[in-house]
C-alpha cells in the first residue's frame, strides 16, 4: 500500500504578503545608532570601558569608536573636566527601547540625577542618530537637538563619520562641525579602547 504524503496547506505560503510578514519576523532588522558617550565623575575612563561592554551586552552591536577627547563641561561650570567618545552601534532595538536601555545603563553606572539641567555625572549617553530616523516626542528627540552646537560631540563624529548627512540639516558632520562656533576645549586624548570591539 503506497502512502500519499502531502504538504500540510499552512505550511503553502502562496500570499506574498503573509510571506513578508514572516519574513520580517525571522529576520529583525539592524539599525544603525550613533551615540555620545561622556562622563566627568570618578574613573573617567573606567566609566567609558564599562559603559562599551554594556552596550554589547544589551543594546547591539558596538562596531566603530572615535579617539576619546578630553572636553571642557558645557552648559555648566565644573573644574573636573569630561572624557567623550562617539560610538556607532548596531541594534534591533527601536528608538524608544534603545533609550530605555541606555537610562538603564547609565543607572547601573552610578549616574544620579539629583536636579534638572546639566550636573557632573559618571556617564551620560545621548542618542545622536538612528538611521535616518526624525523624532520628537516629549521623552525623545532624534536628531540631538544641540548636537550641532556642541564641538565635543561634531569633533569625535566627524573622526567617525566625516561625510554622514544629517537626516533634517542635510548636511556633512565634517561640515557642520566647520560651522560650529562653540569655543570649548576638545582635546584627543592618546587612549585606545578598540580593544573592546
Amino acid at each position: 500500500m503506497k502512502l500519499k504524503i502531502t504538504q500540510p496547506s499552512f505550511l503553502v505560503m502562496r500570499d506574498e504578503n503573509f510571506q513578508n510578514r514572516v519574513n520580517s519576523l525571522l529576520f529583525l532588522r539592524m539599525e544603525i545608532s550613533y551615540l555620545m558617550l561622556g562622563g566627568n565623575v570618578g574613573d573617567r575612563l573606567d566609566y567609558l570601558r564599562r559603559c562599551v561592554e554594556c552596550l554589547q551586552k544589551d543594546a547591539g552591536n558596538v562596531t566603530a569608536m572615535s579617539a576619546v577627547y578630553e572636553t571642557e563641561p558645557w552648559g555648566f561650570d565644573d573644574p573636573c573636566r569630561f572624557l567623550n567618545q562617539a560610538v556607532m552601534m548596531e541594534t534591533e532595538l527601536d528608538p524608544h527601547a534603545l533609550l530605555k536601555t541606555i537610562q538603564r545603563i547609565e543607572q547601573t553606572l552610578g549616574r544620579l540625577r539629583t536636579h534638572a539641567g546639566y550636573q557632573p555625572r559618571t556617564m551620560d549617553i545621548d542618542i545622536l542618530l538612528y538611521g535616518n530616523r526624525i523624532i520628537n516626542t516629549a521623552e525623545l528627540v532624534i536628531p540631538h537637538p544641540r548636537m550641532c552646537e556642541r564641538m565635543f560631540v561634531l569633533q569625535p563624529m566627524a573622526e567617525l563619520a566625516p561625510d554622514l548627512e544629517h537626516p533634517v540639516l542635510h548636511q556633512s558632520i565634517k561640515y557642520l562641525r566647520e560651522l560650529c562656533t562653540d569655543s570649548k576645549r576638545v582635546l584627543q586624548k592618546s587612549i585606545s579602547l578598540q580593544t573592546f570591539l
